[in-house]
């Protein structure tokens, strides 16, 4: 399974189709910082302000999409050189990952590839909180802690129905839930009848082992966020990100 390079050739025929020149500029900026990034969302627990990701924002046409990446980078280019980039690297793979949500925005495809701000992040936690009761699920997992969003779903289920799992949160309780090693979310997929994924998966090269996963165990996905706001809609998968803009 290779979930990035499908969405790739998938991309690839929808600029095509719509007659995009591959010598059209791409421009990826430094990391935004994360006032920038996020505004001031009243609370300091985001992984962005923690300094473990950083946000990359691509500029289409003046259309922007987004992704997280726990590398920073800066590139200009044109669109051919981004299909053309070896994708070796988290950084590398942001850079296509923001500009595919960048110019599917700017082609009318896509929306929601851009981060909420201020406000947004606690505005979202209400919204899954009734959204995860209308799920039905008897138990609800998530891999890549989000608190505003792990705050909802225990909000709706009670901890007791609740798993997460995290790589840098592993070993702590986050709002009466025991975190467990992000590496191995094999457990969260037998259990769970529902699991909340962060659309980072598809940057930093997970995504592929935890869709097989849910494949095995029959396990429905959802993924969140903006970073996956493209091959969501590339690769038809589900997704949640009431806020983003």
């Amino acid at each position: 399974m290779d979930l990035l390079g499908e969405a790739k050739k998938r991309f690839i025929a929808e600029i095509e189709r719509h007659g995009c020149r591959l010598a059209e500029e791409i421009v990826v900026s430094a990391p935004l910082s994360a006032q920038q990034a996020i505004g001031d969302p009243g609370r300091d627990d985001l992984a962005i302000l923690r300094g473990r990701e950083v946000l990359v924002q691509a500029v289409f046409r003046g259309c922007a999409g987004q992704a997280f990446s726990v590398d920073m980078g800066r590139f200009k280019g044109s669109l051919g050189d981004v299909l053309t980039m070896p994708l070796n690297s988290i950084f590398e793979r942001a850079v296509l990952v923001s500009t595919m949500n960048a110019v599917l925005r700017c082609l009318g495809l896509v929306e929601g590839t851009v981060h909420c701000r201020d406000c947004g992040p606690n505005m979202c936690a209400l919204s899954s909180e009734a959204w995860i009761r209308e799920q039905k699920a008897e138990k609800v997992g998530m891999v890549g802690l989000q608190p505003p969003l792990l705050e909802a779903i225990v909000r709706a289920m009670g901890p007791e129905r609740v798993m997460v799992s995290d790589l840098a949160e592993a070993g702590n309780e986050r709002c009466g839930v025991n975190v467990l090693d992000g590496l191995d979310s094999s457990l969260i997929f037998e259990q769970c009848q529902l699991v909340l994924i962060t659309g980072s998966t598809l940057v930093n090269g997970t995504i592929d082992g935890l869709m097989e996963l849910a494949e095995t165990h029959g396990t429905r996905v959802v993924f969140f966020g903006t970073t996956i706001s493209g091959a969501a809609y590339l690769l038809r998968l589900e997704r949640w990100c009431p806020e983003s803009t």
